[in-house]
């Protein structure tokens, strides 16, 4: 998938209502997503959380094939901020 695919698909599942914090998914030279509520952005900007994780492991956590857990816990995925807005992220991947 490419990053405006990823950005359409998060955007879709925060369609609904997002969380009240900002969150940004760092992909590193493949982009950036960011999600302020309902909103979702390509824009580099600062986050209350962000996440480090490849564009690749990110489409399996969209779609279910990846445990956000395991996944932290074995590199997958970086997280740099509030931690606790990283939790808050299982109601809406």
């Amino acid at each position: 998938m490419t990053i405006a695919e990823l950005t359409d698909t998060v955007r879709g599942k925060v369609a609904g209502g997002g969380i009240d914090e900002s969150v940004k998914f760092d992909c590193g030279d493949d982009g950036v997503i960011l999600v302020k509520g309902s909103e979702v952005s390509n824009d580099d900007a600062d986050a209350d959380c962000t996440i480090g994780i490849s564009k690749d492991n990110l489409a399996k956590l969209l779609a279910g094939d990846l445990n956000p857990t395991t996944a932290f816990m074995t590199g997958k995925i970086k997280v740099s901020g509030d931690m606790s807005i990283a939790m808050k992220l299982g109601s809406i991947v």
